[in-house]
């Protein structure tokens, strides 16, 4: 169980990491002045002058998507740790903590999309 929490803390940091410096890298390494002067209409030139807002949607979403997708797994796990249990009560409250804990992660990370979307609308 040790080796699967490293290996998702691992996974996290990753697709973490990949969302935060992408974007600054990919925003620093071309200008669109000259290229939006050509071709206004493209759909790059469109979004020249996003704000920030559209950014932490969109790390917003994305976190939100990933999380579910653990709490999936998570959930997957818990009950075939049930369904493996035996009888064994250890076995049983360790399953259901781990079924317990996932629905609670995923309300939690719904209220937080919903607080972080409610935010943005307001300024």
């Amino acid at each position: 169980m040790k080796k699967i929490k490293i290996l998702i803390a691992a996974f996290m940091f990753t697709v973490v990491g990949s969302i935060v410096f992408a974007p600054t890298l990919t925003v620093a390494a071309a200008p669109l002045d000259g290229v939006c002067a050509n071709n206004a209409e493209s759909a790059v030139c469109a979004n020249k002058d996003d704000k920030a807002d559209g950014l932490v949607k969109t790390l917003v979403n994305v976190l939100l998507y990933i999380l579910g997708a653990i709490s999936v797994i998570i959930i997957i796990i818990g009950g075939f740790l049930y369904v493996l249990s035996g009888g064994n009560s250890a076995s049983v409250t360790k399953a259901k903590n781990a079924i317990t804990y996932a629905i609670i992660g995923l309300i939690v990370a719904f209220l937080a999309y919903a607080i972080v979307n409610w935010v943005i609308q307001l300024f």
